[in-house]
């Protein structure tokens, strides 16, 4: 009987870990086949043979060749699995984000590589399980906000034409959703209007609990089907439970990773950036439950089967939809 190896812990054991190919070949293996019965990712035959030299197989259904990589986001990458397993690391455990150009050093590759690369990754981190919060007895927090440049930042007749009377426009609107003692879903809406507002909060909350926002006029109507209390921020930011504090601090960990660390975050890719920050959130560590940077990895890497997106798609070169989940 085999003994089971034991996982890395800190980047230091992770890239003396995976500096053994077959070590990170075994690893990767154990992830994309879990039951340890190898399929055809093409065909899902288990008719084949191995080729341990190059460490791929022959299916003998489709009859053609397929590597550990094949049907995963690493497909049809030169890099190697050691420089996968160690940006994923990276990526998943910098609570503040990590840039592609610190990635390329850190592994010796371009920058464009890198950006692909942290793409990929998010892509694996992305929850594509539809989220329900709350419940009766619950408590969620449903909050939003704007990413874009500062006012204070901006020159003046840029001011003007992205600060109007009407509120803010030329900015991204992100609302979030916060169950206290949970889990945060956050998502890019077009608007802050009514029915964008309350949509996404009919869907992602279940029906009878208690709600807390601010006093915008577009959560007005959530009664009597959520238990809606608002708080003035005009006057105050907590009377009592009544508060989006918890939400508050989401946003403040979201807007110090695309301002301090990825600067420039372009409106069509947005959504991936929160979907990693929603991930370390969501998979942090808390007084009740501890998780550790080998854990949050691992929650990372057995989410990269079937979720393959191509530079082309990237980029919206291609013929599919940029915003492809």
């Amino acid at each position: 009987m085999s003994t089971p190896v034991k996982l890395p812990k800190t980047l230091q054991e992770a890239v003396s870990f995976f500096s053994d190919p077959q070590k990170t070949f075994d690893y990767a293996v154990s992830l994309r086949w879990p039951t340890g019965k190898v399929t055809c990712p093409r065909c899902e035959s288990t008719e084949h043979s191995f080729i341990s030299t190059r460490r791929l197989w022959y299916c003998k259904g489709c009859k053609k060749q397929f590597t550990v990589k094949v049907g995963t986001i690493f497909e049809d990458s030169a890099l190697g699995m050691d420089k996968w397993m160690i940006a994923v690391w990276m990526i998943v455990n910098c609570k503040n984000g990590i840039s592609s150009y610190e990635i390329a050093r850190a592994l010796g590759i371009t920058q464009k590589s890198a950006w692909f690369m942290m793409h990929r990754v998010r892509l694996a981190m992305h929850n594509k399980d539809f989220v329900k919060l709350g419940g009766p007895g619950s408590e969620v927090e449903v909050d939003e906000t704007f990413i874009g440049g500062a006012a204070r930042f901006m020159h003046s007749e840029r001011r003007k034409r992205v600060i109007t009377e009407r509120g803010v426009k030329d900015k991204m609107a992100v609302i979030g959703i916060l169950e206290r003692g949970g889990k945060v879903h956050a998502n890019v809406i077009p608007t802050r209007r009514k029915h964008h507002l309350q949509g996404e909060i009919r869907a992602h909350v279940a029906a009878k609990s208690a709600i807390y926002t601010d006093a915008l006029m577009s959560y007005q109507g959530l009664n009597p089907d959520f238990a809606h209390k608002t708080i003035d921020h005009a006057e105050r930011y907590v009377e009592g439970q009544i508060h989006t504090n918890g939400l508050e601090n989401f946003w403040c960990l979201l807007k110090r990773g695309l301002k301090g660390t990825y600067i420039a975050v372009e409106p069509f890719h947005l959504f991936r950036y929160v979907d990693e920050q929603v991930f370390r959130y969501n998979n942090r560590a808390t007084k009740d439950h501890f998780i550790g940077d080998g854990d949050r990895f691992q929650i990372a890497m057995s989410h990269i089967a079937n979720r393959r997106i191509t530079y082309e798609q990237l980029t919206g070169k291609g013929t599919d939809a940029v915003h492809q989940a």
